[in-house]
């Protein structure tokens, strides 16, 4: 199921043209994969979902990303968004991408989040992340 999900977000991430689409999975004790899109050169809205476990105990997450330092090889944000359904509550995130290969669209990220809410803990998180269209 979780790949079918992946499969799903990976592929309809990529249909949409003419823009700034990141997708990413990351990789922690709660799973999860995520669609973003840059606004600017500062903003990384992006929508998460977890994924490896029942619809039951699925979370939703909507977070607003900022980005502090970034250049072609890396990214370092920081952010505040909220997640529903299971563990609801506030996520404080901050993270890093690094796109350490000659094709800068695919790369690495590792994430620190604070989720505050239901049940308060800190979750970190490792992963992939993929960027469409990249000029």
């Amino acid at each position: 199921m979780k790949k079918l999900l992946f499969l799903i977000i990976f592929v309809g991430s990529a249909t949409i043209a003419q823009a700034q689409w990141t997708t990413s999975f990351h990789i922690s004790n709660r799973p999860f994969v995520a669609v973003n899109k840059q606004l600017g050169e500062k903003w990384l809205p992006e929508f998460r979902v977890d994924v490896d476990n029942s619809f039951e105990y699925t979370g939703v997450e909507l977070v607003v990303n900022y980005l502090f330092v970034q250049n072609e090889t890396y990214q370092f944000y920081g952010g505040l968004g909220g997640r529903v359904n299971y563990f609801s509550g506030l996520v404080i995130p901050a993270g890093l991408n690094i796109y350490p290969f000659e094709n800068k669209s695919f790369g690495f990220q590792m994430e620190l989040a604070g989720v505050i809410g239901d049940v308060n803990f800190l979750r970190g998180s490792t992963g992939i992340r993929y960027r469409f269209n990249k000029n």
